[in-house]
């Protein structure tokens, strides 16, 4: 059985079936107790009015078997003519005058017997009892009687109404499961095609409940794995590219060295040396990339203040700055906390971050460094006026070998720059954020937490 449809209907009949069982049974255990008990009341008292009258007419109890117990041939109280049940009348003198097994005519009677008797009464005198027996309150009814046929009639109504009650419930099953099941069965469907290769493809999603939410996820992971994937074929495509340049540069010129077509001169291995240093920077800068994803870049975490970390900054690229006609300041803090970091690997991160501004902030542009704080972070800002990005560009710049300028020139830089940035901040368990608008500038903001 492998229809989960199959099962859900299954489960959904078992449960009705179950429940209307029971059901059925104890209403109709219930129905019949209580109307033995109403229709046994009843014959209680049109009994004892019969005998009660029987005893005023005749003045006694002489012939009383004969004559009413039997088989009465009048009408009681305006009813139906009744068989009764034999039953133990008893005179005032606690004898028998009419036995119903156990007891015989003529017996006298003492004890508990007398006291489970019901009293007899003529105009408020108690003239004599009657006993009735133990199965008077199962046995008083014939099976044609009329209270054995309403009882019939009970009884078919709640059967009815348990088998209605069973095919509501099928057919609810069969609804509830196949609503269940159908977008059970689309995301297995959906499962084993991007388990082929088609990744992206999505689920419909056909409700707000728990399989909406896993159809939303779904399509979420999906979605997330196609975009992994595109972004792993354009990373190895940049990887490849990125290699092939200084790749190329060296191969070409030892080439040409090795078959005598160009004499080695010192530019040329000044040449030859940049690109083995580029072809170098990429590959460590990798390395630093694969640590981070693995979780194992090594932190040798210290007090550090983060007024130095951007001061240190600042001094590595004042001379360029003075060269491009930059002006490249840190703007003065109120005390702040010092965080638990690692300062080289933080060093790092500020480095590519003001490398970029420069390289974007034309002559007679500002870059300016400051920090702030809170209780739990340090916040870290590198805000120029440079070109600023475009904001379709601003949330994919942190990602790798992403170039927002196609047409870029090549600077030696292996365009992992913010990758690493982030890798290594979100290592120190931060947040790295960008913000900009075009033709104004832009603001990098580094969040570190105080401690570690």
């Amino acid at each position: 059985m492998r229809s989960l449809a199959l099962k859900l209907t299954l489960a959904f009949l078992i449960i009705g079936l179950t429940g209307a069982g029971l059901v059925a049974f104890f209403v109709a255990q219930q129905t019949q107790r209580e109307f033995n008990q109403f229709v046994l009341d009843r014959y209680q008292l049109d009994l004892l009015d019969e005998l009660a009258q029987y005893y005023q007419n005749q003045g006694s109890w002489d012939n009383l078997n004969a004559v009413l117990v039997t088989n009465p041939d009048r009408p009681t109280n305006g009813h139906a003519r009744r068989e009764w049940t034999p039953v133990t009348v008893i005179d005032i003198h606690d004898v028998v005058v009419a036995g119903a097994p156990p007891y015989a005519t003529g017996q006298q009677l003492t004890g508990d017997v007398l006291r489970a008797a019901l009293p007899i009464e003529v105009d408020g005198e108690i003239v004599g009892r009657v006993i009735l027996p133990d199965y008077a309150a199962r046995g008083f009814a014939l099976p044609d009687s009329p209270e054995m046929r309403f009882i019939a009639a009970v009884q078919r109504a709640i059967v009815y109404s348990a088998l209605g009650a069973t095919v509501i419930a099928l057919l609810l099953g069969i609804l509830l499961a196949r609503t269940i099941s159908r977008p059970v069965r689309e995301l297995t469907q959906a499962t084993h095609r991007v388990a082929q290769g088609d990744l992206g493809h999505e689920v419909p999603v056909r409700a707000r409940d728990e399989i909406g939410e896993l159809a939303v996820s779904f399509n979420q992971m999906s979605t997330n794995l196609a975009s992994a994937n595109a972004l792993r074929r354009q990373m190895t495509a940049d990887i490849a590219h990125e290699l092939r340049t200084p790749t190329s540069v060296i191969m070409g010129y030892t080439e040409a060295l090795s078959d005598g077509k160009l004499a080695g001169t010192p530019d040329m291995y000044s040449v030859m040396h940049q690109e083995a240093q580029h072809l170098n920077h990429l590959i460590e800068d990798l390395r630093t990339l694969s640590l981070a994803d693995a979780g194992e870049l090594p932190l040798l975490r210290q007090p550090v203040a983060p007024l130095e970390l951007l001061e240190r900054a600042a001094a590595s690229y004042s001379v360029q700055a003075d060269r491009q006609g930059v002006m490249l300041q840190v703007r003065p803090a109120t005390p702040l906390p010092e965080i638990e970091a690692d300062p080289e690997r933080l060093a790092q991160v500020l480095s590519n971050l003001v490398s970029n501004a420069l390289r974007y902030t034309p002559a007679g542009g500002h870059i300016t460094l400051s920090a702030s704080a809170n209780q739990a972070d340090v916040q870290l800002h590198i805000q120029d006026t440079g070109r600023g990005i475009a904001p379709e560009e601003l949330p994919h710049i942190f990602r790798r070998f992403y170039r927002g300028e196609k047409a870029r020139p090549q600077s030696g830089e292996s365009g992992l720059g913010l990758a690493i940035a982030r890798s290594i901040v979100e290592a120190h368990g931060g947040t790295i954020s960008a913000a900009s608008q075009l033709g104004q500038g832009t603001t990098i903001t580094i969040n570190l937490p105080i401690t570690a």
